[in-house]
């Protein structure tokens, strides 16, 4: 019983041989891993895999065919659903802002629906947007319309973690924006985890993401878990589903080392495209 306890402190959040099946067709297979507090867990695989559902299944918009998702120690099923997911900050690519809502306002309506005083809600939302870079004296009055796509995405994570919950989950938060902003966005996220140490679980198809944002990287293929293993040993990994979808990633690489003036030799980029890297 003890150790079931300290399991629980652990583990934010355990998967227990669960299935999630609609109709007759399996969307995730026999998924059994922990996620400790305070880590970040990157699904990575291609679209279709079961990364979305696996995110769905630990907020309990999903509910297991058979078999357990424990948040906190406790399976989803047993929850109370309004109170599991005011444990749970939520942030998806579309975001999702209310357009007739200020900034302000789409930040601070949990806590408001949770009847937090107006003067804690206003001094929230204002910490929470100098966390997210954005000015709240330039940017708290603002509609959605009157924001770029990259400041539309920091209001939805500051939204996310208006009320602190424990565990935030994110489906390809980044994934509609350009590069530039991309990476500014995933620099900001990378200072928010050092600073506020939430559990994570994060949904990508981005190699580079998983390896840069990741202190885990679950590996999804064809709705089950291939592999549970650290950005370096991912990337280590001899297992051909990983290393094909490392290629990409490595052509890029090859190809950025090509432009610096110095091209590795036998690199996938040269068996790809042997002339052009000839003449």
């Amino acid at each position: 019983m003890e150790n079931a306890h300290e399991n629980a402190k652990e583990n934010a959040i355990e998967f227990c041989q669960v299935d999630y099946l609609r109709g007759d067709r399996p969307l995730v297979q026999q998924l059994t891993f922990p996620v400790k507090s305070g880590e970040t867990l990157i699904l990575l695989g291609q679209s279709g895999c079961g990364k979305t559902t696996t995110l769905k299944l630990i907020n309990g918009l999903l509910l297991p065919t058979s078999g357990q998702v424990l948040v906190s120690g406790k399976p989803t099923q047993q929850w109370d659903l309004i109170q599991l997911r005011r444990q749970i900050g939520y942030v998806i690519q579309e975001i999702g802002l209310f357009p007739h809502f200020t900034v302000a306002q789409n930040i601070g309506l949990v806590p408001s629906l949770l009847e937090w005083p107006a003067g804690k809600t206003q001094q929230r939302v204002y910490e929470l947007l100098e966390t997210v870079d954005l000015n709240p004296a330039q940017f708290a009055q603002r509609y959605p319309h009157q924001l770029s796509g990259g400041q539309r995405q920091r209001v939805g994570v500051a939204r996310a973690l208006a009320a602190d919950p424990p565990i935030l989950l994110l489906d390809e938060p980044f994934g509609a924006l350009d590069p530039i902003t991309r990476l500014e966005l995933q620099r900001t996220f990378l200072n928010l985890q050092q600073h506020l140490q939430k559990t994570v679980v994060f949904v990508t198809h981005d190699i580079q993401e998983a390896l840069l944002l990741g202190t885990q990287i679950g590996f999804f293929q064809s709705g089950k878990l291939l592999s549970l293993t650290s950005p370096q040993g991912f990337y280590h990994s001899a297992r051909p589903e990983a290393q094909a979808f490392l290629q990409g990633f490595r052509m890029v690489d090859d190809l950025r080392k090509r432009l610096q003036g110095d091209p590795p030799h036998d690199s996938p980029l040269q068996e790809a495209f042997p002339q052009d890297l000839a003449s």
